[in-house]
């Protein structure tokens, strides 16, 4: 089983990582407020702006403090340099 570093040690299956999209539309707004209302909704942003968002299989939705580009090359098996602004505090 492969797991995807999302930020802050959080770690995702990559078997079951459906997408990952940006936050900012509004049908991802709504898929996400779905997710919060129907308890389905994992927050591993640690209080920080939410820059993607992973929709799982499972019909759970995660939301990272990371680029999706970045989440995207974690999950590729690569390693894209992480920004100053995502490690620090």
């Amino acid at each position: 089983m492969k797991l995807i570093n999302v930020g802050f040690g959080n770690m995702v299956s990559a078997g079951h990582l459906i997408a990952i999209v940006g936050p900012d539309s509004a049908p991802i707004k709504r898929m996400v407020q779905e997710a919060r209302d129907g308890g389905n909704l994992i927050d591993a942003t640690y209080g920080r702006r939410t820059r993607a968002v992973l929709i799982m299989d499972s019909d759970h939705i995660v939301l990272s403090a990371l680029q999706p580009e970045t989440v995207a090359g974690r999950a590729g098996g690569k390693e894209t340099e992480i920004n100053e602004e995502e490690e620090a505090t």
